[in-house]
């Protein structure tokens, strides 16, 4: 007898924790109707509770399977009990730290396996490795469909994973342009923050910090540009968000370089779009990416971008137009970009209004949600042509 209940979507993710793909997890299942599809989200390490919260539905099953580090063939059989207990009709899972679980999703007949690519992997910044693209190419027949962030992440799929363009779908991003949206009246205070005097130009960045974002990369440009014009030292201040590995090691460049005291590096902050709100610039220094939530919601909050040429980023900003496209690793390229922003508000405010009125057009939480919920519908009737749906 065919149940009453919408389908249930598995999300099989590394970690469910703070970062730009959970984040679109959590996006997609409190926007997606509840009456289309109910969700799982399944981490093989830990799904932390306070990340959690950020989920708004009250029916979503949590579990956190804690893999030890190497190979997971030993979680396959808690797997497949998980899905024959919770009989998902798609699991979907995330980059290449979860595809392996396509194989008990296969092994117990999941009616549609999906597989998400978000980003590079820190080890393979340009996609070049040959053991990440066989590993990929080992798990590619028990896929169904794959979904690419990016134009970028779709091109490597199909030219060196041999992904047909018929088993490729890509799609981006979206980004709530309610909660992430310009302060009505300029820059706004942020909450605890020294530099919250009108007159100052405020660079900020807001992420992870790892290697994979170098926001040091970013702390070495705000240096070399105060080298090259001291008396920005004046106005010119640096905000970095977030915890990580790098935190300290901008701290102390800044330190050496005599110019901790026009930098705040709060830590991790839980009110991102008022951060966002507070700045005047948003600048990714990553090394790699796929498509970044972070520059979305910065255009949301109608601020320029500076970003680097990898992944997905040039597809988001428009150079010129947006914001600014420099070089990954270049600090002396990105010091410049940034203090032509800063030499020229009304054409560093002129990127912010053209950015907002981009993610409004193109980047929309409501088209991501659809174009998912969409490709689900289809595989679903592909692949199980008898099924009722609700």
């Amino acid at each position: 007898m065919q149940s009453s209940r919408p389908p249930l979507v598995m999300h099989v993710v590394y970690r469910f924790d703070t970062g730009g793909l959970e984040n679109g997890v959590v996006n997609l299942i409190n926007h997606m109707p509840a009456s289309a599809y109910r969700h799982a989200v399944v981490a093989l390490t830990e799904v932390a509770d306070g990340f959690a919260r950020r989920v708004r539905r009250s029916d979503v099953h949590y579990a956190s399977l804690h893999k030890p580090p190497g190979h997971g063939a030993r979680l396959y059989p808690r797997l497949a009990a998980l899905m024959r207990e919770l009989q998902p009709a798609v699991v979907h899972t995330r980059n290449l730290a979860a595809l392996e679980c396509q194989v008990p999703a296969a092994w117990t007949g999941v009616p549609v396996r999906v597989h998400g690519e978000h980003g590079r992997d820190v080890e393979d910044l340009d996609g070049r490795s040959r053991k990440h693209q066989w590993m990929r190419r080992l798990y590619r027949p028990f896929v169904h469909q794959y979904v690419a962030l990016s134009q970028d992440l779709a091109g490597y799929l199909q030219h060196r994973v041999g992904v047909p363009a018929a088993r490729l779908s890509q799609i981006y991003n979206g980004v709530d342009t309610q909660r992430f949206s310009p302060a009505p009246d300029g820059r706004a205070p942020i909450a605890g923050s020294p530099f919250n005097a009108p007159g100052l130009y405020l660079l900020g960045t807001v992420g992870r910090m790892q290697t994979v974002k170098a926001q040091t990369d970013l702390a070495r440009a705000f240096i070399r540009a105060l080298q090259l014009q001291p008396a920005l030292r004046e106005r010119l201040r640096l905000v970095m968000v977030g915890s990580g590995p790098l935190r300290d090691e901008a701290l102390a460049l800044l330190a050496e370089a005599g110019v901790a005291d026009l930098a705040w590096l709060p830590g991790e902050r839980a009110d991102v779009p008022d951060v966002m709100r507070g700045l005047d610039c948003f600048v990714l220094p990553s090394l790699a990416e796929g498509i970044s939530n972070t520059i979305l919601e910065a255009m949301a909050c109608g601020l320029p971008v500076v970003a680097t040429a990898v992944g997905g980023n040039a597809e988001l900003v428009q150079s010129g137009v947006t914001g600014t496209v420099v070089p990954a690793a270049d600090v002396q390229a990105m010091a410049e970009a940034l203090l032509a922003l800063a030499d020229d508000p009304a054409r560093s405010a002129g990127y912010g209004r053209a950015g907002r009125a981009r993610v409004e057009r193109e980047f929309s939480l409501q088209a991501m949600v659809g174009a998912y919920q969409a490709l689900y519908d289809r595989l679903l009737a592909q692949r199980q042509p008898n099924a009722k749906r609700n």
